[in-house]
């Protein structure tokens, strides 16, 4: 797996998991979003989340994520939502970004807790960003809808415990110092769309680059997405948005 990889494969991805614009938008509604407030987004990708949010509600965002490709693709998406004097983005490590000083109303991380080690570790550099009081966290991570067969972790590239159920994602928050208050899910259907239109965009992209020096490891890379995601992933693998508050408040 490559970050290059994925650029190819997410090229016509405006949201780069699971998740429709009107969840997106349903989002916002339920973190009741105010202009003016701060937002943070931790491998923020196209800054999708960024530009909407910040188009409705007025708040103010920062994006930091490692692809200059999407970071690119973010700042078009600002501008093309004439949201560019509010939405920045920086070309960082987003593991490396949150500092104490920092005072974010709300701090988000879709479905890249890989930056934190984990969905514990990234939450604890979520909260190192989120203002003292009554600030949200909003993280995106995958769960098991049952029990995956064993031999579906390696199919997947993961370890055993990398994710868990809704109720031991639970466990986790709670063992964090958070409270989940809302979620939302995606469905098979944002699930087929995310995966399934990736193989055409490479189908595409190798058939329109026919001297991409990459393209037997492309190809096998998206043929073994196709495989696992149709064996295993629209089975046993869920993802949601989950908004958290800091428990002892």
């Amino acid at each position: 797996m490559t970050l290059r990889f994925h650029e190819i494969a997410e090229a016509n991805h405006q949201i780069l998991n699971p998740f429709t614009q009107m969840k997106l938008m349903l989002l916002g509604d339920i973190c009741n979003l105010q202009s003016g407030m701060r937002h943070l987004d931790l491998a923020c990708g196209k800054g999708e989340m960024l530009c909407r949010w910040s188009q409705k509600y007025g708040t103010i965002g920062l994006g930091v994520d490692i692809s200059e490709v999407f970071l690119e693709a973010a700042k078009a998406r600002a501008y093309e939502l004439h949201v560019s004097g509010r939405v920045h983005f920086v070309h960082d490590d987003a593991a490396q970004y949150p500092l104490e000083h920092h005072e974010y109303d709300i701090v988000t991380c879709m479905g890249a807790t890989w930056i934190g080690g984990g969905l514990v570790g990234t939450l604890e550099l979520m909260r190192t960003a989120l203002k003292k009081e009554h600030g949200l966290l909003v993280v995106g991570e995958p769960f098991w809808n049952e029990p995956p067969p064993e031999d579906s972790f390696a199919a997947f590239g993961i370890e055993p415990d990398t994710f868990t159920s809704l109720a031991g994602t639970l466990d986790r928050f709670e063992a964090a110092g958070m409270e989940l208050i809302e979620m939302i899910t995606a469905d098979s259907d944002s699930w087929d769309r995310y995966e399934a239109s990736q193989w055409m965009t490479v189908t595409r992209y190798l058939q329109q680059n026919q001297y991409e020096p990459q393209a037997d490891e492309l190809r096998a890379w998206i043929a073994q997405n196709r495989r696992t995601y149709l064996q295993y992933g629209r089975r046993y693998m869920g993802w949601g948005a989950f908004v958290l508050r800091l428990a002892d408040e």
